[in-house]
């Protein structure tokens, strides 16, 4: 917004995404902040918000696939998929397919996928993606991180001599709503404020993967605190990248080749 971009915050609650824009109006005195609708947890709502951004739009240049639950209690999405592995994973994963014609007609553009260091806790249980035969909200939210990881590891190969870089990021652990579901994770946040970073700090590393013009033909990297970071083993399998690419297609019921 500083940089007198477009800037439009996609959310699901818009009365909070209202406040946060005229927020940001004021602070930086940029007026293209936009507001519109997306809930993660719906295939229509996404499919909707795609389709007004490419009729209203003529470039995307940045995508940031930031929003996010964590530990909830077993529910599903409005299509039928778990809570974490549909909204942190699908619902990107679907809004990326449906943006990506425009987003390499807007090239050089960068997307950037907000992970999280528990991709290193997390395994893609293509036996029960949907966490339908046993439950774990840390290891639902563990496995979609990981997801991310994966998804960005392919979307990568996919986009090579594009001038689109995809990168991951690891925020750190931020002071948001994310931890509600969870008393432990909520009682750890306030007894480790002096650890917890501020939204604004939290958002640091994605901005940098975003805007920094030493990334500018960076792809398929991992980041925290602006830095190149660390991945799992498991977040570097090709196979498995591969394999869940697939999967999420066919759950998706789309074609992206």
């Amino acid at each position: 917004a500083w940089r007198g971009a477009r800037v439009i915050l996609a959310c699901r609650d818009l009365t909070k995404a209202e406040a946060a824009a005229q927020e940001i109006r004021e602070e930086t005195g940029n007026k293209q902040i936009v507001v519109r609708e997306l809930d993660l947890a719906s295939k229509k709502s996404i499919s909707q918000f795609a389709e007004n951004v490419l009729k209203e739009e003529k470039l995307v240049n940045i995508l940031i696939n930031n929003a996010g639950v964590m530990m909830c209690p077993f529910t599903k999405t409005s299509d039928g998929f778990e809570m974490h592995f549909g909204v942190n994973h699908l619902g990107h994963f679907l809004l990326t397919c449906l943006l990506l014609d425009l987003i390499k007609r807007s090239a050089p553009a960068r997307i950037v996928n907000v992970s999280s260091f528990a991709h290193v806790f997390g395994r893609i249980n293509f036996k029960d993606l949907q966490s339908e035969k046993s439950y774990d909200g840390g290891l639902a939210y563990c496995q979609s991180k990981l997801a991310n990881i994966l998804f960005t590891r392919e979307l990568t190969k996919r986009l090579k001599d594009t001038k689109v870089t995809v990168n991951s990021v690891h925020p750190g652990s931020v002071k948001s709503e994310l931890t509600r579901h969870s008393f432990i994770m909520s009682l750890a946040w306030r007894v480790l404020t002096f650890l917890i970073k501020t939204p604004k700090e939290g958002a640091q590393t994605s901005i940098y993967c975003a805007v920094a013009e030493e990334l500018q033909e960076i792809s398929g990297k991992h980041f925290s605190d602006c830095s190149p970071a660390f991945v799992a083993p498991q977040g570097r399998n090709d196979v498995t990248a591969r394999k869940l690419w697939d999967v999420s297609c066919k759950l998706l019921k789309i074609r992206w080749d």
